[in-house]
């Protein structure tokens, strides 16, 4: 017999994820500002491009309870470089893997805004413009 609930929900398209890219001239003030943002208990990813300056608000305690891992932000930290000038393969790689089990809120830092309104665009477009809720440009 055939669960109809099962399939229905198997076949429901899923919410956007809110995405907020985030700007600013060095890492500690934009994982700062990130931090400020995230919630407790409200599933998040956090995309980093390029190394932290050293103290990062992006650390978080490691714990033995499998509960509290979960809720911790998934923080992932990739090579620095312009995300839109090495053709997004980088961004495209990370991003389906985050996507795969997708937070309620997902923050991409860039390290330089220099082509922001191009990497706007291009996660405007198939497939992202259905995965992804492109909200405000976050300024740190």
């Amino acid at each position: 017999m055939i669960d109809v609930k099962a399939t229905a929900a198997a076949a429901a398209p899923r919410a956007p994820v809110p995405t907020w890219l985030v700007t600013g001239p060095r890492a500690g003030a934009r994982e700062t500002a990130i931090a400020a943002l995230l919630q407790p208990g409200v599933p998040s990813a956090i995309i980093l491009e390029g190394l932290s300056d050293g103290g990062s608000a992006l650390v978080f305690e490691d714990s033995s309870d499998n509960t509290a891992q979960k809720l911790s932000p998934n923080v992932i930290r990739i090579a620095p470089g312009c995300l839109h000038c090495s053709g997004n393969l980088i961004l495209r790689v990370t991003l389906n893997r985050v996507l795969r089990h997708p937070p309620a809120q997902l923050y991409i830092s860039l390290a330089s805004a220099e082509h922001l309104l191009q990497l706007r665009e291009w996660l405007s477009g198939a497939p992202y413009d259905a995965l992804l809720a492109l909200q405000s440009d976050i300024a740190a």
